[in-house]
């Protein structure tokens, strides 16, 4: 487990967000630390995506701040790599694995990390489908692909909406020890998860969101939590 004083990756500040006249984010305060693994999880429509997207400088919060040291995250955001969902890519594109790993690489060097998109798609288990054409992919092998592309952005801070959502078991517990070892060699990783149970083990923390952070802390803590959580449910109001 990843030490309390490990350095700060990124902090957001006081972050809320709205779309219209939904509140979607409830003043977040968070900080993500170099060789950490933090899974993300919640309900549908607790505000993961939109808190990962915030957190990468995508959208701009309506309140508050993000930073990666005492600098906004707007003015460094290549150095936060953000993983798409799935389901946000048009598949049908005619280009290869290769291709679209290469898409996602800096233009100039100088990141944290130097791996190429020949390494990043071996990490991730698919160098010999390298040239095969991404609809020809299975859905699992897509999802890999998108995690290849995120791995060669060479940042230290990966930021990664549902990466094992189209994966069976196996091949979600080979991701979860890719994770690890990312991690291990100094990234910051975030992602969204559905995870329970067991298999929250598998992290150093876990932050449950429902517009607002409910829990942080280690998985035995956050599941205990849980747990309490869910008896006094079952018990009703006295």
């Amino acid at each position: 487990m990843t030490s309390n004083s490990s350095a700060i990756a990124l902090e957001a500040k006081a972050v809320s967000h709205r779309f219209g006249s939904q509140d979607v984010l409830d003043s977040i305060n968070l900080k993500l630390r170099q060789g950490e693994l933090t899974a993300l999880i919640g309900p549908n429509g607790a505000g993961k995506s939109t808190l990962l997207h915030v957190l990468q400088g995508l959208l701009k919060p309506s309140q508050g701040d993000v930073f990666v040291g005492d600098t906004p995250v707007t003015s460094c955001r290549h150095r936060i790599a953000l993983m798409p969902q799935r389901g946000r890519i048009d598949w049908s594109f005619p280009i290869t694995a290769l291709d679209m790993v290469r898409l996602r690489k800096p233009k100039t060097a100088g990141g944290c990390f130097e791996v190429s998109a020949e390494e990043a798609l071996e990490r991730v288990g698919l160098r010999e489908r390298a040239k095969e054409r991404l609809g020809r992919l299975s859905g699992g092998q897509q999802q890999r692909v998108l995690l290849a592309g995120a791995i060669a952005q060479n940042a230290a801070t990966m930021l990664l909406d549902e990466p094992c959502s189209a994966l069976d078991p196996p091949s979600r517990e080979r991701v979860i020890a890719l994770l690890q070892s990312l991690a291990q060699e100094g990234r910051s990783i975030c992602l969204t998860s559905h995870d329970w149970g067991p298999a929250l083990m598998g992290y150093d923390r876990v932050i449950v969101l429902d517009r607002q952070i409910l829990f942080d802390g280690s998985p035995q803590d956050v599941g205990e939590q849980l747990k309490d959580l869910m008896s006094a449910a079952k018990r009703g109001p006295n």
